[in-house]
C-alpha cells in the first residue's frame, strides 16, 4: 500500500517525468481495461470507431440533402419516406466517434462497420440485404467493395455517435493523408 501512496504522490508532481508516467498509466488503463470492457459490453471487437472520411457527411438539412441525392436511392427502390425512417438520418461527420454494437440482424438503413480488405474498416449504410450492399450517404454511387458484403466481414452497427471528439485522434494523422482527404467536410460546390 505504501508503494501506491508514493506513486500517487509522484504523479501529482508537476514534472516532465510525472506527466509521462501519467500518460503511460492512462494508456495502459484505456488499452487493457476500458476497451476490453467496452468490447464485452457491446459485443463488438471494435467498440469505438472514429469517422475518418466524409463519405457519410450531410452538408444540409435532410430535405435539401434528399433533393441533391435522392435520385440514386429512388433508382434503387428506396423512397424518401423509407430513408427518413433510417437511424442517424443526418449521417456522420468526419471526427465523430461512433459506438459500435454487435447486431446479428442488420436491416436496410443501419450504418454498419465492415472489413473490406482495405487498410481500415468502412462505415456505410446498408442499402439491401440479399446480397448485403452498402453506400456512403455522401458518395455519388456505390464502390465495388460495398457490394456483396459477407456477414462475416461485419464488425457491428453504429448505435450512437459523439460529434467531433474524434478530432483528438485525427489531428495527429491528418498531415500524412493526401491533401484532398485532409480537413473538415465541406459542402460540394
Amino acid at each position: 500500500m505504501d508503494y501506491f501512496k508514493k506513486l500517487w504522490a509522484y504523479l501529482q508532481k508537476d514534472t516532465l517525468g510525472s506527466w509521462i508516467a501519467s500518460l503511460l498509466i492512462l494508456f495502459i488503463i484505456i488499452k487493457f481495461i476500458v476497451f476490453p470492457l467496452l468490447s464485452f459490453v457491446t459485443g463488438s471487437s471494435l467498440p469505438l470507431v472514429v469517422v475518418e472520411s466524409c463519405s457519410m457527411y450531410h452538408a444540409t438539412s435532410f430535405n435539401d440533402w434528399w433533393y441533391q441525392n435522392g435520385a440514386w436511392y429512388i433508382e434503387n427502390n428506396i423512397s424518401k419516406n423509407e430513408f427518413s425512417s433510417f437511424n442517424m438520418l443526418d449521417g456522420l461527420n468526419k471526427g465523430d466517434v461512433v459506438v459500435v454494437v454487435k447486431d446479428s440482424h442488420p436491416k436496410p438503413g443501419d450504418i454498419i462497420i465492415f472489413n473490406a480488405g482495405t487498410q481500415y474498416p468502412i462505415i456505410h449504410r446498408i442499402m439491401s440485404l440479399s446480397p448485403i450492399n452498402t453506400k456512403g450517404d455522401n458518395n455519388l454511387g456505390q464502390l465495388s467493395i460495398e457490394q456483396n458484403i459477407s456477414e462475416n466481414s461485419i464488425i457491428g452497427k453504429a448505435a450512437w455517435k459523439v460529434p467531433f471528439i474524434g478530432w483528438i485522434k485525427l489531428i495527429f494523422f491528418e498531415p500524412f493523408k493526401p491533401a484532398s482527404e485532409r480537413g473538415l467536410c465541406v459542402p460540394s460546390a
